[in-house]
């Protein structure tokens, strides 16, 4: 019998788009996985769209009190049954083979963490130029350099990197998770285009960038526990390393 896929879904007020992204889950070619979806309190009609599907391998946790991204990814990651891990953003979308050709490219090869190519969905329905890439494979110092890969296109064996738990960060919280599978194994790429990134948000400004500095710092001092300055060296590392991979681990579509 096939393994088991534990897709984690942390979701909170997105109602209006949960239903595609699980219906591009349905969707898939290997149909052996559950879906973990963890509901931050959400305010809209994410619980009425949820249970409008009427399949058992959904499972469907609320929590008690608004917990933010980091607390609800733990949580599914300790709800999980299967071997294999995927993760699915609730606005997101798969393109319908990945689970089926990225599990079967990683027992091909041996390895025990994968991440596919992602283009970028805007809100307007227009798509980007560009198929988003990354490095061959990633090792812990790269890491440290770059997220060079969606966590919507991670597909990795629990038995080989064990139980994900993280710091409760507000942003970045996917990106802490990484660190710790590197302790555990190096990341490849599985080099096909199967993910879709749907962007809800406006371009980022000047003003939103100084807060994702702030927050990559952030990531490094509370989640990884890295003293000041190593902090600060990290962040300008990873900003360097974030304008060099937009230029280089990208390719135009035909």
């Amino acid at each position: 019998m096939s393994e088991l896929i534990s897709i984690i879904m942390p979701s909170y007020n997105t109602g209006a788009q949960i239903g595609d992204t699980i219906r591009s889950i349905q969707a898939q070619t290997y149909r052996n996985w559950e879906l973990i979806i963890v509901d931050d309190c959400s305010t809209d009609d994410t619980d009425r769209v949820v249970a409008s599907f009427a399949d058992p391998r959904i499972r469907y946790f609320k929590n008690e009190q608004n917990s933010g991204a980091a607390l609800s990814r733990n949580r599914g990651l300790r709800e999980a049954n299967g071997r294999y891990i995927a993760f699915q953003d609730s606005d997101d979308l798969w393109e319908p083979e990945k689970l089926e050709r990225q599990l079967a490219f990683m027992k091909e090869h041996g390895y025990a963490f994968t991440f596919t190519d992602y283009r970028i969905r805007y809100p307007d329905g227009s798509e980007s130029p560009y198929i988003y890439t990354g490095p061959r494979k990633v090792r812990k110092w790269q890491v440290y350099c770059y997220c060079y890969f969606s966590t919507i296109t991670v597909l990795y064996d629990r038995e080989v990197v064990g139980l994900i738990q993280i710091e409760d960060i507000k942003k970045n919280n996917d990106y802490a998770m990484w660190f710790q599978a590197a302790e555990k194994t190096v990341m490849y790429r599985f080099p096909e285009c199967l993910s879709w990134y749907c962007k809800r948000d406006a371009s980022i400004s000047s003003g939103s960038k100084l807060k994702l500095i702030r927050h990559h710092y952030i990531m490094y001092r509370k989640a990884l526990h890295k003293m000041v300055l190593p902090a600060l060296f990290y962040t300008g590392l990873n900003l360097v390393c974030g304008t060099l991979k937009k230029l280089i681990y990208r390719e135009r579509v035909e």
